[in-house]
């Protein structure tokens, strides 16, 4: 009994024997008989098209933007260098040279 569970356990079987064979046929059956639910993660239920709801980070000059707080601006400005349609702003953020002044902007869009 010891033996053929040492055998099972580090699997000794050769592929032509009829062991083998069985396990084949274990694997298939769980393979296309095991309901898709088990493999769902919880935390991650709905349609998510995008892991980060951040498509794509542009950055601008700081002549191109001229009131970071306004988003609306900040979009139509995008909408212009792009010149895509649709264009949403999630974020901007202010690159800062070594003496404080603006150098640019990150603008996260989707």
């Amino acid at each position: 009994m010891l033996n053929a569970l040492k055998k099972l356990f580090f699997w000794n079987y050769a592929r032509n024997t009829w062991q083998w064979d069985l396990l084949c046929v274990v694997i298939l059956i769980f393979i296309f008989l095991t309901p898709k639910s088990w493999f769902e993660n919880s935390e991650r239920r709905g349609g998510f098209s995008h892991q980060s709801p951040t498509a794509q980070t542009v950055l601008l000059g700081p002549e191109v933007i001229e009131n970071a707080e306004d988003k609306g601006q900040v979009e139509q400005q995008l909408r212009a260098v792009t010149g895509r349609n649709h264009v949403k702003v999630l974020n901007v953020r202010k690159v800062l040279d070594k003496d404080g002044r603006t150098r640019a902007y990150e603008v996260d869009i989707r």
